[in-house]
């Protein structure tokens, strides 16, 4: 007998006739003698719909009851799943977040979970009762209900497993796995059957959409053993109910990969925007009078790169930031040009950052003059690089992207099977 929680999105409790199919994924593990707690998502579109309604009402509108509104979607999800549940004689029961209750800090429709008394649940569990948790949610310190953000479920989730001490935190999606790069662009790309924490953060962090990055955190911190399977399979399909080598993508401790390769996988991001200062002054203090009120602003600065004049007087400060935070950025920027002190301010939106990933990228040496060389050959000029010890990011032309992750996926090897 393992304890285990299970979480399913959005697409996966779309309406009625999926979330009997949830339900049976559910039995499936019930019947097999374990613990279970599920963590459910909103279904498809109810959240949007939601959030809609809230700035009709008022543009400007109270958070507290923003996160009052928009909560109550994955409330419905976990009454009807507990209904179909006991309708095929499993004994369930719904459960909020202020129930548990999940304890959570005070910044409503983006809070961060602080606290999980999960006593009560796993007195249950010895009682037989599978409790199906409202995900994205919890209680703040005002007593009111306060929001997860984007991917709080996902979040929900791996914060329940490490409070309930579950064996493993099954995420259950509408894709069958991580692969080593999005099958769309690339039709060679593998499904991986497992991925270090650090790795799966680089590539949630870096454009892969299947899980989100809270969540990855959340169970690297806490060792989380992290299943990552398709809701779409055949609840009774072969091998969907090995607990030991379920279907699926594992993402866990290095320790774990015993076979470790140089390179798991490549990683995309659209709609990524240059930003040049040319000709600042190189004194102390100027990256803060830069990054200061841009981090006041809530824009997310990725790629930094920095070039120093010849006689050290000088320097040109690049960086990337999202498109949608391009205008912003540059507003930003103007405002604050006398304490910066640049001559002119350069932009371009529309770019891609196309990453490599591997934490065998540690051991090996010539990792980066193989992207270069391969992309070169390609005819691919690079606008910019960052690295850390087991990532290399390049930033491209839009036009270029696909090029690039399918040159990189093969050059490094990919898509042999």
């Amino acid at each position: 007998m393992a304890r285990i929680v299970m979480k399913f999105g959005g697409t996966s409790v779309a309406d009625i006739e999926r979330i009997r199919n949830v339900a049976r994924h559910v039995k499936r593990e019930t019947d097999a003698g374990h613990e279970v707690a599920v963590v459910v998502s909103a279904m498809a579109g109810k959240t949007s719909e939601l959030v809609d309604w809230t700035r009709q009402a008022s543009v400007i509108h109270d958070a507290r009851e923003y996160d009052a509104v928009v909560a109550s979607g994955e409330q419905v999800t976990s009454g009807l799943l507990s209904i179909v549940l006991q309708s095929m004689g499993v004994n369930a029961r719904a459960w909020q977040g202020w129930q548990i209750p999940i304890r959570t800090d005070n910044a409503h429709g983006a809070a961060r979970i602080l606290d999980i008394d999960g006593s009560e649940l796993v007195r249950r569990f010895g009682e037989g009762q599978v409790a199906v948790v409202a995900g994205f949610q919890g209680l703040g310190p005002d007593n009111r209900i306060a929001t997860l953000g984007r991917g709080g479920s996902d979040t929900s989730a791996v914060a329940m497993a490490a409070a309930l001490k579950a064996d493993r935190c099954d995420i259950y999606t509408d894709v069958d796995g991580v692969y080593t790069t999005d099958p769309r662009i690339e039709p060679k790309a593998r499904r991986l059957k497992k991925i270090a924490f650090e790795e799966m953060l680089e590539m949630a962090s870096l454009g892969a959409k299947v899980l989100q990055v809270r969540s990855v955190e959340l169970a690297m911190v806490h060792k989380v053993r992290t299943f990552v399977r398709s809701s779409f399979i055949e609840p009774d399909a072969p091998g969907m109910g090995d607990f030991d080598n379920p279907p699926g993508t594992l993402i866990c401790d290095e320790d774990e990969i015993v076979e470790q390769e140089v390179v798991t996988g490549i990683a995309y991001a659209r709609d990524e925007a240059q930003i040049s200062l040319r000709r600042l002054s190189d004194r102390p203090g100027v990256s803060a009078a830069i990054f200061g009120p841009l981090a006041e602003a809530r824009v997310n600065v990725d790629m930094i790169v920095q070039n120093i004049s010849e006689d050290g007087t000088k320097t040109d400060m690049t960086f990337t930031v999202p498109s949608s935070d391009m205008e912003k950025s540059l507003a930003v920027l103007e405002k604050a040009k006398e304490a910066i002190g640049f001559d002119v301010v350069q932009s371009e939106p529309g770019l891609v950052k196309v990453s490599v990933i591997g934490i065998g990228m540690r051991s090996h040496a010539g990792v980066a003059a193989t992207a270069f060389r391969a992309l070169a050959g390609k005819g691919i000029n690079i606008k910019a690089i960052t690295t850390s010890e087991i990532k290399i990011s390049i930033l491209i032309d839009s036009a270029y992207a696909e090029l690039a992750v399918r040159t990189l996926h093969s050059v490094y090897g990919l898509d042999k099977t």
